[in-house]
This record gives C-alpha cells, structure tokens and sequence, in this order.
C-alpha cells in the first residue's frame, strides 16, 4: 500500500456529479436537507492504532510468515506461521527475540493477520519504546480499521441502517483526527477515550457489509472532516458543543433523542459514606452536595462538596470519573451517610446518539437521514481511497483456535 501522511484537503469538486437526497423525517423531526455527495480525491490511507500504550511487554504473532524489520524497514529475521515472540524494554530501545533495536516491525505475509497481545489484528505493527515502555502501534488500512471499530462500537445485530451511521461517523472522527496528529507516534488509541477497536473478534459479515456500503463516505462542514463524536445514549436530548466543550461547533447542535428504548436512559447508584470518602479525597465524612452550574439540559458542569475535613469542587467530568458514573446527567441527594444519584444516558451527550440512532432506524429512517439529523448542516461527501484489496480478505474464522504459540 502507498502511504499518504500528508494532511488530508478536503476541496469541493463542484465538476463531479451531486447526488442530491432530501431526507424528510416524520415524528416531529421536521428535517429537510439538502445532501450533497461529493467526490474528494483518491487517497491511500493507513490509520495508526495504539493498541498497546506502555506496556511492560507485548506478545506478537502472525497467521502467516511474518517478516521483521528494524525502525529503518530493513529486513532483519521472521516469524514462522503459528508462532509469537516476546518484546522487551532493553536499555534505552528494546528486545524482540534475539534482535535488539530502537524499533521493530512485523509485516505478515500473504494477506495474514497479526496477533498482539490477546488480539488479531488486520495490517501490520510497529513496536517502540516509550518512557521505558513498549508501545505496538497497528498500522491499517482505514476500511480494515473500521471493521474492528463499528463491532465494538455498536452491536452487530442492530439495524443496518444504524451500522451504516456508525460507520460513516467512526470514518469521519478518524480521518479528523489523523489530520491533526501529523507528527505524532499514532492517531487514535483503541478505547473509549477515541473510540473502541477490538481487531477482527467484533467483525462480522454485518459489520463489514454497512463498512462495505459506506466506503469512503464522511461528514464535511464548509469542506473539512467533521469530528464526528458520538455517545451511547443522551437521556433524551443531546447537547450543544459550548456547553459541553466550552466553544462551539455549529455541526454539534442539540436535538431531542430516540434512545427511550436505551438499558440506560434512565440508571441510578448509591454509595456510603465510606465510599465517597475513599473515591474523593480531601472531603473527609460527605456533609453536603451542591450543584453550582449546569447546561441548560442539567448536565452537572460544577458541583461542591462540603465534609468533615474540606470543601472541594469538582467539575462534571471529574465528578463522573470519581464515581464511576454513566453520565453527568444526574442529581446527587444525600441521605443520612447515603449518596444517591439519579441519572440518565450514557455519555458526554454530544453529537450521535447510538441508541438514538438505533431507535431512528427501526422507525425505517436511513443512514444518511440518521447522520443529517445529529449533525447538523453538515455533507455527506465520498472520499475515494485508493488499494483496498486488504478489505476482502474474509474474516478470521476463529481468533482464538489460531492463537500462536510463544517461541521459547
């Protein structure tokens, strides 16, 4: 494949043939737009996943003959089919086998696979050392990469119309942001803090299909990748991105949500006083709780605690991370040494929801009207990428019957 890391411009190619689609949405959506599907130019593009981030060590493999090569692609030894090796920190660089370097690729052959750690992986992995660390970075193509993203992302049994909306937004947020990490070791990590890529154990035939029908396709405003961020569920409504971010998005607007049929539209939790005092430091026995400021849909954006031993605020998001909540979008009462919350969605609120997106689908809505809806005024333009032979390659059929053996 031919690597392109030049930054990606998005120009509108107005001697192309628009596709025009007028969505109409019933229910008291009330949405009329006007997509223009436009063609960019033709890239090859391989999206750099950090799938291991300072790990003490990691444990690579192929499904196929793999080749080794030092940090400057010069061959240095292999890795027989059904096997995996042990790489090490070694001084300043590491340890892969008997080969000690600055950094090591491993290229599968034929089409394979690659195993790192407890995961197959499609393309190929580049392992360096950080802060005394290894990190494996799985270099992909962008196609490949989403098969492992929409099935951890979304349930693979939902509506195709729903995978299809999380295929184009996932391919949207990663085109986003391999454009602003030009100079860095990666573009996106593998968890929820980017967004979720589990390799070839959450592919499916219908993963791939709503991948396959999308190809290429992203979300444009005013003729750049959007950063198409999504949640699980709003609890009710989504937020405007000011509220949220502090600066505004004018594609990241609120809109009433379908995600009423969501596990988690509505949840709740407690925790005694021994708990907060555990996950809270600096508060000492929780006295009182009070909610300086919130969005105008009541997402916590402040919130003070008084105890024995302090007084602390915190904003919505460390509150959330503290507690271990679903979303900020909740009410604390205290009872006695009880700390109820009651809360609703999943999520930071913004951009699609995905049980939203799911209840939009099963009402017979499109993708295309699904994406118009949580992203507002944006277009629906086809970036033609180039060499994506690798996407045919047929799924693994069973990850774990092919786990390598260690090389001792």
């Amino acid at each position: 494949m031919t690597l392109l890391r030049q930054p990606i411009v998005f120009g509108l190619l107005v001697s192309r043939a628009f596709v025009l689609l007028k969505c109409g949405l019933k229910h008291g959506l009330s949405l009329s737009v006007v997509w223009w599907l436009i063609a960019l130019p033709a890239l090859a593009v391989e999206m750099r996943v950090a799938v291991g981030d300072r790990l003490n060590q990691a444990v690579v493999g192929s499904s196929t003959p793999a080749v080794i090569k030092n940090g400057a692609g010069q061959g240095v030894g292999q890795i027989p089919q059904g096997r995996s090796v042990t790489v090490t920190p070694s001084g300043s660089g590491l340890r892969l086998a008997d080969w000690q370097g600055q950094a090591f690729w491993v290229e599968p052959t034929a089409g394979g696979y690659i195993f790192i750690n407890d995961k197959w992986y499609r393309g190929r992995v580049l392992v360096v050392p950080i802060e005394g660390k290894v990190t494996a970075v799985n270099w992909v193509d962008i196609e490949a990469y989403l098969y492992g993203v929409v099935g951890s992302e979304m349930p693979a049994s939902w509506h195709q119309e729903a995978l299809k909306a999380q295929a184009v937004a996932a391919r949207s947020y990663a085109l986003y942001r391999r454009n602003r990490t030009q100079n860095d070791l990666f573009d996106v990590g593998g968890t929820t803090a980017h967004q979720v890529y589990q390799g070839l154990a959450s592919e499916t035939p219908s993963v791939q299909a709503a991948v396959n029908a999308t190809q290429g396709q992203v979300l444009t405003y005013g003729g750049q990748v959007i950063e198409a961020v999504f949640h699980s569920a709003s609890g009710g409504h989504t937020e405007n991105s000011e509220d949220i971010w502090q600066r505004a998005t004018p594609y990241l607007r609120g809109v009433a949500d379908y995600d009423q049929d969501a596990p988690v539209f509505q949840w709740s939790e407690t925790f005694s006083a021994q708990q907060i005092e555990q996950r809270i430091s600096g508060i000492g026995r929780l006295q009182s709780v009070s909610t300086e400021r919130a969005t105008p849909r009541g997402r916590i954006a402040s919130i003070r605690l008084q105890g024995t031993q302090g007084t602390r605020t915190l904003t919505g998001t460390e509150l959330r991370q503290a507690l271990g909540l679903r979303s900020t979008l909740c009410s604390l009462t205290l009872a006695g040494d009880t700390l109820r919350v009651e809360g609703r969605g999943y999520g930071h609120g913004l951009g699609m929801s995905q049980w939203g997106a799911r209840g939009l689908a099963t009402r017979g809505y499109s993708y295309q009207q699904i994406l118009a809806y949580y992203y507002q005024g944006t277009a629906l333009s086809n970036v033609r990428v180039a060499e994506l032979q690798k996407q045919n390659v047929p799924l693994l059929p069973s990850p774990e019957a092919l786990r390598p053996a260690l090389e001792q």
